[in-house]
């Protein structure tokens, strides 16, 4: 039977809940659509459906930038909404907590202390009414929900490629040695292939175009081949709608600054690691984790720019989700969750 203990992601892009005993029971768009900016109206998948076509008084945004949470308030409504029922109904059936719940939270490692208790307070200070609220760090349970061992004294570099950001750390011993946050992620591509289309062929895009064109052009590597693709949007001289045809190796130029400011941080990181560690890295490669992940290439980039083997797990997006769901299952994790009273929160 399923517990009342669930893990939370709050990524940029989707929030993924999971339950004990019941896996990942919502992976949902992490958007919100208000009426007058107090009322909401939809949620998740159905609120992202809004974005880029809602009027003036219907507002979609997203809680979360740059992985911290940007509006609380927005985020906090949206996770009492999830677990109380929206509309009178609940998104997934499962979620129902109450004083005897216990939450699992992950948080990014390099940032501030008044951030990571911003994702501590969207529950403490919520509704909810449970009091049991523990922090994981997001690079030890993306690590686990990957497939790696952390426990052992063996270095593991993870290297997670979200949204908005960019996550690299070095693990070892159940604890993060080395970790940097890059703001460069899936939306920043979006926006500079949107900039690129509109200097090159005068078409103003949505990001939802920007993102069918990343994922069906986007290479990490350029390739010799030209493939197309067409999109629609509004013409800058005219101002009627147009369509253009956009080729792979204008998406590969627009992207290029972002992806080399993935692979220098990857070499700091590198820079940075022990020797010893140096020579476990060497001999496991990179694991690779987030959604952005999965773009064409992206993968033989790292590899050829480091000289080290990658290892990606088959759902890389899901990967913190599932371990907060491995720590809140076994008990020899335990000690990779803790409270706010029992930390400062470094």
């Amino acid at each position: 039977m399923s517990e009342k203990v669930y893990g939370i992601d709050m990524g940029t892009n989707s929030i993924k809940i999971c339950q004990k005993g019941a896996g990942v029971v919502l992976y949902q768009k992490n958007m919100i659509a208000m009426v007058r900016k107090t009322e909401p109206l939809a949620l998740g998948d159905e609120a992202f459906s809004m974005y880029e076509k809602a009027p003036k008084n219907i507002e979609v945004k997203r809680p979360v930038v740059n992985g911290v949470i940007a509006d609380f308030s927005a985020m906090q409504a949206m996770v009492q909404l999830y677990f109380k029922g929206f509309k009178g109904k609940k998104v997934a059936e499962n979620l129902n907590a109450g004083s005897n719940s216990e939450f699992f939270m992950a948080v990014p490692t390099d940032i501030t202390e008044v951030e990571k208790r911003a994702f501590y307070d969207v529950i403490a200070s919520s509704s909810l009414k449970t009091k049991k609220i523990r922090i994981v760090e997001k690079p030890i349970a993306d690590a686990l929900g990957a497939g790696l061992d952390v426990m052992d004294a063996t270095g593991r570099l993870i290297v997670n490629i979200g949204a908005d950001t960019t996550e690299i750390s070095l693990i070892s011993l159940g604890g993060i040695v080395q970790s940097r946050l890059l703001k460069v992620g899936g939306t920043k591509f979006d926006e500079a292939i949107q900039q690129a289309v509109k200097k090159k062929h005068n078409l103003v895009i949505g990001m939802k175009s920007a993102e069918r064109l990343k994922m069906n052009l986007a290479s990490g590597i350029k390739e010799d081949e030209e493939v197309t693709f067409d999109v629609m949007g509004r013409n800058l001289i005219t101002g009627l709608p147009n369509k253009v045809t956009v080729t792979n190796h204008l998406i590969y130029d627009a992207m290029s600054e972002s992806l080399s400011s993935i692979i220098d941080s990857i070499k700091f990181i590198l820079e940075k690691t022990p020797p010893e560690l140096s020579m476990d890295i060497m001999h496991d490669g990179i694991c690779m984790t987030g959604g952005s992940t999965r773009i064409k290439n992206l993968d033989l980039l790292i590899q050829q720019e480091t000289g080290l083997s990658i290892m990606k797990p088959e759902e890389p997006e899901l990967t913190v989700a599932k371990g907060l769901g491995m720590i809140m299952e076994n008990s020899s994790y335990d000690h990779m969750a803790y409270n706010l009273q029992e930390s400062s929160l470094h």
